[in-house]
């Protein structure tokens, strides 16, 4: 058991700072699965059957990309921690799935898509994105985009040990993060973020600008990170000056009005988004629908591109953030 309940939010200092730093650019060089990766026929029923006669307790599907920083994050410094690595071979079967790649991968109905086509219709807009799936094929969790080891072992122990068939992980976390929770402690202000009283509701009267809404919390280390870092470049500030911005104490009962006009608390609003992680940036529409969110680790380079995408519109033309991103890149990543 990998005990990630009490460890799940109170993560070493140096644990953390080692894990948010980086650079979130393009590799110049492919990365590669790890050697212990299943090597799969990409036909995920008979890897699923594989896993019921081995008695393990559920298939991950990992979707990367060759040249994806995030990526090199979470294979060469979360999935080389003996503990992780040890628990996730003993638990799950792990297949890997290019976002841009050709192979054909044949999904639990039999419906039988090209990698790329794969990814695109699981929405998986930011990679690493790492989908856990029970015994029965069900899905179990969903992780989009980068998480540092502390939260990852956490995510790896609410699956194999069943938690998630009768608690959400938000709960599951929140019962680890009781102590952080109380301590409460100040949100980092920026000049850009609109006051209260939060009258989000767009379903009525358009808004004249995209919102952007982030959740955050006190004692916070990955929010320190995105207001110390991010936050600070002059291109992403104003880029987000144009938007409507607003931030919320992820466990506050603040009022709030939703964008489709419901009364409820931030901390009730973000238990009915199912969120998890703080920061998290949700990003809605002019008529309030919901248009992509970033609810895991998120540096300049990424930020950047959400934002273009919202900005430049580009959500009205490509049916996801991953299907616009492969209509700008460059050959060489191709």
């Amino acid at each position: 058991m990998l005990c990630a309940i009490g460890l799940a939010g109170v993560a070493g200092a140096a644990e953390k700072d080692d894990y948010l730093a980086f650079d979130d650019k393009p590799l110049e060089e492919p990365l590669s699965y790890p050697d212990w990766f299943k090597l799969s026929f990409l036909d995920l029923r008979e890897d699923l059957q594989e896993i019921r006669e081995t008695g393990k307790r559920g298939l991950v599907v990992y979707f990367g990309q060759k040249y994806c920083a995030y990526c090199r994050q979470f294979l060469e410094r979360d999935l080389v921690k003996e503990d992780i690595r040890t628990y996730m071979q003993e638990h799950f079967d792990v297949i890997g799935v290019d976002i841009h790649g050709h192979k054909m991968v044949t999904d639990f109905d039999g419906v039988t898509l090209e990698e790329s086509s794969f990814a695109a219709r699981e929405q998986t807009n930011f990679t690493p994105s790492v989908v856990f799936y029970g015994e029965d094929g069900e899905e179990a969790l969903r992780l989009r985009g980068y998480y540092p080891p502390y939260r990852f072992r956490a995510a790896l122990e609410y699956v194999a040990d069943g938690h998630y068939r009768g608690e959400t992980f938000r709960d599951y976390l929140a019962r680890a993060d009781v102590p952080l929770i109380f301590e409460g402690g100040g949100l980092s202000e920026e000049a850009f973020f609109t006051p209260g009283p939060y009258m989000l509701n767009r379903s009525r009267i358009r808004g004249e600008r995209p919102l952007a809404v982030v959740f955050e919390q006190g004692n916070c280390h990955a929010c320190d990170v995105l207001h110390t870092g991010p936050l600070q470049d002059p291109e992403i500030r104003r880029r987000i000056e144009q938007l409507e911005a607003v931030q919320l104490s992820y466990w506050a009962d603040t009022p709030v009005i939703t964008p489709s006009g419901e009364r409820l608390t931030a901390r009730k609003w973000a238990e009915r988004l199912g969120l998890f992680y703080t920061p998290t940036l949700i990003f809605f529409d002019l008529d309030g629908s919901e248009i992509i969110r970033v609810d895991s680790v998120v540096k300049f380079y990424r930020l950047k591109n959400v934002l273009d995408y919202i900005m430049k519109g580009g959500y009205r033309d490509h049916t996801t953030f991953q299907q616009w991103r492969e209509s700008k890149r460059p050959q060489k990543y191709r």
